[in-house]
């Protein structure tokens, strides 16, 4: 019962839907950061996409953000070549969650860890933070952030694979691009390349949440529900 409102609760009909979700979707974005920051304080290996980004931010000289900023607009262009939808959420993420990263190292509020289980710890908290908040925004339907949303394409195109398994074959490459850049990569790596999809699973199902069930609203769309009134 509570799994049909949380999907009923994801419509888009109208502006006060729209500015809920996007509420939703924007404080989700920030606290996704903040779980990207852990695997990072960790100190045992930088979670994959952020190889990614560590390793192009090496390579070319850039902050992290920037690199953060500018593989979410490639991906993003992907995304569109899968026929998704691009959403306001989606925009969102491409900026906030790298600068969220960025805020949360700034003002490095967690103290860095001195043991592998205190590390494997502050890396499994912040894989269960990013799991329920991927769920969050990805719930609002105004379209999810650009790797998520590549992650669902890729699932929507090969059904039989179950997405948890499609999330560790995008995170392994990742990992690997980004270590070729210079990325780090450590044992955090592979527990982040093995764990986060699962975690992303556990988080979906304690609240019976399918994303691929989810029609993400269009920007184009959400325009439409603000120029014309509706019901």
């Amino acid at each position: 019962m509570a799994h049909l409102n949380f999907q009923k609760l994801s419509q888009n009909k109208t502006r006060i839907d729209i500015l809920t979700n996007f509420l939703m979707a924007s404080v989700a974005l920030f606290f996704n950061g903040f779980g990207l920051y852990l695997t990072m304080k960790a100190g045992i290996g930088a979670a994959p996409w952020d190889v990614f980004n560590l390793g192009i931010s090496k390579t070319f000289g850039i902050l992290y953000g920037t690199a953060s900023i500018t593989v979410a607009f490639i991906i993003l262009i992907i995304d569109v070549l899968l026929k998704e939808p691009i959403g306001l959420a989606m925009i969102i993420d491409s900026i906030v969650v790298g600068k969220a990263v960025d805020f949360f190292n700034y003002i490095d509020f967690v103290p860095s860890t001195d043991n592998i289980p205190a590390s494997i710890l502050t890396l499994v908290a912040g894989l269960f933070v990013m799991g329920y908040t991927q769920l969050f925004y990805m719930r609002a339907s105004l379209g999810c952030g650009p790797r998520d949303t590549l992650l669902v394409g890729l699932s929507k195109k090969i059904r039989k694979i179950p997405i948890g398994v499609v999330a560790i074959g995008l995170l392994s490459t990742a990992t690997l691009t980004g270590y070729l850049l210079g990325g780090p990569v450590g044992l955090g790596t592979i527990l982040c390349a093995v764990f986060q999809g699962p975690i992303m699973q556990f988080a979906f199902k304690t609240f019976s949440f399918d994303a691929t069930t989810v029609k993400h609203q269009s920007i184009s769309e959400s325009i439409k529900v603000f120029a014309h009134r509706t019901a």
